[in-house]
């Protein structure tokens, strides 16, 4: 594994960029792209997606496959492995009409795949293998950092690659983030991200607990705060994700938990975990409670919400039982 912080500056290199998926993140991340001097073409099957990132000077087409015609780098952000599988080897049409291409038929010999998607690892593999045996490069690269990280460049990639691939890839992804890890060859990426993130579920649920468990106890947010915080239960949940609003002042929960990053993208995310954990016979017990607690929250109301307002389900949750059932 290597990792590099990126530098203030980075020169366009490899060519133009044909970047599907023009969303919350992806947006930003062109519109990044482009401060920075690259040739940016955008698709996006939302037409008001498109219509935000013509307004920050990307150039759009009309087409996935327009969009990747003489591009150098075909960079993906998708919502699942499902929707990135079908825009690599094309879906049929509607009803009487043709077969519509997919991207790897669409692009140039040897062009470069970069999908920073959040996936499972399987299919962060098979896009990867297809890819290569169609005659081209591939990398998965999702990313940690949510909106505000999009919009800042200040994004963690986390790199599943070739070594030749990842140095192709690296100055256009530090013009995006701030930090870029190479983890290993293909699904690597994919493997770091769903490992991390289920760390961060388990975390935030463990705080949130606790502080809900002070709360009973007669402790005010800040003295659980400056103990845990400079003790051993220190975690970015606590110190940077407060779930309680006071102690961090930039924490979303100081802003009636808008994330952020959402409930729904934190179910999501542990439920590729959950995946994974099954493929692989992994005696794990936390991951998937946690991902029961994320599932129960983002389909009773926290989808929208930042994932540290799982405190006040906790706390409405704990109201109902009593005392010693909480």
């Amino acid at each position: 594994m290597s990792e590099t912080a990126a530098p203030e500056t980075a020169a366009p290199a490899l060519g133009a960029i044909a970047f599907l998926g023009l969303g919350h993140m992806g947006g930003p991340m062109a519109v990044n792209l482009v401060k920075a001097g690259y040739t940016v073409t955008g698709y996006d099957v939302v037409p008001a997606a498109l219509e935000a990132a013509r307004a920050h000077g990307i150039a759009t087409a009309d087409t996935a496959a327009e969009a990747v015609a003489g591009a150098a780098v075909v960079l993906t952000m998708l919502p699942s492995g499902k929707h990135l599988l079908d825009a690599y080897r094309g879906t049929p049409g509607e009803p009487g009409q043709h077969r519509q291409p997919g991207l790897l038929a669409a692009a140039a010999p040897g062009t470069m795949f970069l999908d920073c998607s959040t996936i499972n690892v399987d299919e962060a593999r098979e896009a990867s293998a297809l890819a290569v045996a169609a005659g081209h490069r591939a990398v998965d690269a999702p990313v940690s950092g949510g909106v505000v990280g999009a919009e800042a460049g200040t994004l963690t990639f986390m790199v599943g690659a070739l070594e030749e691939d990842f140095e192709a890839v690296k100055p256009m992804l530090e013009v995006m983030g701030k930090r870029v890890v190479h983890c290993g060859g293909h699904g690597a990426g994919q493997a770091a991200k769903i490992c991390n993130n289920m760390i961060l579920g388990v975390s935030m649920i463990a705080v949130s607990e606790a502080f809900v468990l002070g709360e009973k106890l007669g402790l005010t947010h800040q003295a659980l705060f400056d103990v845990a915080s400079a003790a051993s239960g220190q975690c970015w949940a606590l110190t940077t994700n407060c779930p309680v609003p006071g102690p961090v002042p930039t924490s979303p929960a100081n802003r009636d938990y808008q994330p952020g990053f959402a409930g729904a993208l934190m179910a999501k995310d542990l439920k590729l975990a959950l995946n994974a954990l099954e493929s692989t016979g992994v005696a794990a017990r936390l991951g998937p409670l946690a991902s029961e607690i994320y599932d129960t929250f983002a389909a009773e109301g926290g989808a929208g919400r930042d994932f540290s307002g799982i405190i006040t389900d906790i706390r409405d949750k704990s109201e109902h039982q009593p005392r010693g059932q909480a």
